[in-house]
C-alpha cells in the first residue's frame, strides 16, 4: 500500500528548526499522534521532536533540524506517513487517494467517466468526473448522488442530477 500525504510545509517559523505544515488531512491532531514516530519529507525518514495545533496550521519541528536556514530548505516538501499509521476510517469513509481513479458509472451501468479529483468545498466534498469524450464536470459527494463506492471492484455508482453534464469544470 501506498504511503499517506498528510500535510505541506511552507515556511519555517522561528530560529530553532520549527516549521509550519499545511495538513492535507482531514484530522490535523492526527500530527500529535506522530511524536516520537518517523515520517517522510519528500525522500528522507525524519522522526517528529514536537508537534503543536495553532489555528489550522501544524507546527512541527524534526530530528536534525535544528535552525531556520534547515527549516527554510524543506519549504515545499511534503510529509507523508505509511499506510499502518494511517487512521481508521468509519464505515462509508474513503480515503480520498482511493477514490481517485475509480470508474464512475450510472445506476444502469453505463460508463459515466473517471473520478479524477475530490474539491474540498467545506459542506461537502465535490468530486469531479472527467468522461471519455468531453468536458469534465462536478458533483456533490451526497447520499443522493454517490449510491454505491467499490473501491475493491474500482468504481463509483453515481445518480446524476438533472443537468449534472452541464456543469462543467473550467481548465480541466
Amino acid at each position: 500500500m501506498r504511503d499517506f500525504q498528510i500535510g505541506i510545509i511552507t515556511k519555517a517559523q522561528g530560529i530553532r528548526g520549527e516549521f509550519r505544515v499545511l495538513p492535507t488531512t482531514d484530522d490535523p491532531a492526527r500530527f500529535e499522534l506522530l511524536v516520537g514516530e518517523e515520517v517522510r519529507v519528500g525522500d528522507v525518514a525524519c522522526k517528529v521532536k514536537s508537534a503543536r495545533l495553532q489555528k489550522n496550521i501544524v507546527v512541527l519541528s524534526l530530528d536534525g533540524v535544528n535552525d531556520r536556514n534547515a527549516a527554510e530548505k524543506l519549504i515545499g516538501a511534503e510529509i507523508f506517513i505509511g499506510a499502518e499509521k494511517a487512521l481508521p476510517l468509519d464505515a462509508d469513509e474513503y480515503y480520498i487517494r482511493d477514490l481517485v481513479g475509480l470508474r464512475a458509472e450510472d445506476e444502469n451501468s453505463c460508463e459515466i467517466g473517471i473520478l479524477s479529483q475530490v474539491l474540498h468545498t467545506g459542506a461537502n466534498d465535490v468530486y469531479v468526473i472527467k468522461p471519455p469524450d468531453g468536458d469534465s464536470f462536478m458533483l456533490p459527494a451526497i447520499k443522493d448522488v454517490v449510491q454505491k463506492v467499490s473501491v475493491r471492484d474500482g468504481k463509483i455508482v453515481l445518480r446524476l442530477p438533472d443537468g449534472a453534464r452541464e456543469l462543467r469544470t473550467y481548465g480541466q
